[in-house]
């Protein structure tokens, strides 16, 4: 059984369905068991969960910050949440496979009773939250290797602040089962691996499904004639779910388009909240949940570009190049595993506006980039290769 707070919203979700449409192609009988959504599959199995937990564990953030909003949406103390062991799903399951569970699904406590039931356990890390306290993503903070206290994204932070608690709960709690933590990445792995959290666990490295017959190269200019883009301009394409997150980098897209503000290079911008100032031209589309335009969104472009400041194995990366458009991104996170440098793509310095500019104008002179791009996606992040390995992590044969 595979669950994740979100059945079809944001990144994990999206790697969490994909999978489970994988195993089921190889005959595993898999479920989903998420938050209420729109129905995905008759495997599915929902809980009627209510807004309360959310909110209970966002005031108890909001009380540790010393009533600061600063932050307050930058971690997650899962000290509320639901009870899906009581679910059929759960009951059936074999395996149970965790995804990202965060935002009041599930509790600390209900963690703890999965791991007790004796069931085997996989946890997919789509940020480092499974092996930290409270965080996402630690950036140059190491304290989870030992033991997590005076943490940077608190505006109190102690000896035995917030972090400092949390993390001794998870502590108590991971040793109450055997899981096998999997990292999308191997950037991502190898900093779980040093967690005092997986000590006893096992760590690997399996990479997200793409759905080949969906994301693929198709003809450009048709492509273009779908969104009404121009058909003779060099089009860049910067998409995340929400532009206005200074995380995803655009500030050091728009100072390196004005580096190239002469060479006819334009901006595609998907996503939702893209009000940008700026004098470039940029052609904005929204938010695009239908993967058949997104594939098309790809191939539109010449290239896909990423300058993002935290990031894992980006959905969007392995995409673009499934759909054979090179792709541009900071040395950062799990990006310089799946781009190879002046291979396939480019990997820019990172918060280097200069070099990302280098980066694009290095790809747009090197269209042979777009036919490796493609050829490695096909090989990784094939989905029977990727279901292959996660069959062989949950030991079902």
């Amino acid at each position: 059984m595979i669950v994740n707070t979100a059945e079809r919203t944001g990144g994990a979700a999206i790697a969490a369905s994909r999978l489970m449409q994988a195993l089921q192609s190889e005959g595993i009988n898999t479920s989903f068991l998420s938050r209420p959504n729109f129905q995905f599959s008759i495997f599915n199995f929902q809980l009627g969960i209510k807004p309360l937990p959310f909110y209970l564990e966002r005031f108890r953030i909001f009380l540790a910050n010393g009533f600061s909003k600063k932050r307050l949406w930058y971690v997650d103390i899962a000290n509320c949440g639901e009870d899906i062991t009581t679910t059929r799903g759960f009951q059936e399951a074999d395996v149970v496979h965790l995804h990202y569970v965060n935002q009041g699904f599930l509790s600390l406590g209900v963690i703890d009773k999965i791991l007790l039931s004796g069931k085997r356990i996989v946890w997919t890390m789509h940020d480092m939250w499974p092996f930290t306290a409270i965080c996402h993503h630690a950036d140059d903070c190491k304290r989870y290797q030992t033991h997590c206290h005076d943490c940077p994204l608190l505006v109190c932070p102690s000896a035995k602040d917030l972090s400092y608690k949390v993390f001794a709960e998870k502590q108590q709690v991971w040793t109450h089962g055997n899981i096998t933590f999997v990292g999308c990445s191997k950037w991502i792995a190898d900093l779980a691996a040093k967690s005092a959290l997986t000590k006893g666990h096992r760590v690997v490295n399996i990479p997200n499904v793409v759905p080949h017959e969906i994301f693929r190269p198709i003809d450009k200019a048709s492509a273009r004639a779908m969104f009404e883009l121009p058909a003779d301009k060099k089009l860049l394409l910067f998409s995340c779910q929400k532009v206005s997150d200074e995380r995803k980098g655009m500030a050091y897209m728009l100072e390196a388009l004005q580096l190239l503000r002469n060479e006819g290079i334009e901006l595609v911008v998907a996503g939702s909240e893209a009000n940008i100032t700026t004098n470039l031209p940029i052609h904005t589309v929204g938010y695009i949940a239908d993967e058949q335009r997104m594939a098309a969104l790809y191939s539109a472009v010449d290239i896909f570009v990423t300058p993002s400041l935290q990031e894992n194995l980006p959905n969007t990366i392995a995409e673009a190049m499934s759909c054979g458009t090179p792709c541009v991104g900071f040395h950062i996170g799990g990006i310089p595993e799946m781009i190879h440098h002046k291979q396939d793509g480019y990997v820019a310095k990172y918060r280097d506006s200069n070099d990302l500019a280098e980066g694009i104008r290095y790809v747009l002179s090197h269209p042979e980039l777009g036919e490796a791009a493609a050829q490695y996606a096909r090989e990784t992040y094939n989905a029977h290769r990727v279901a292959q390995l996660y069959i062989n992590a949950y030991g079902v044969h």
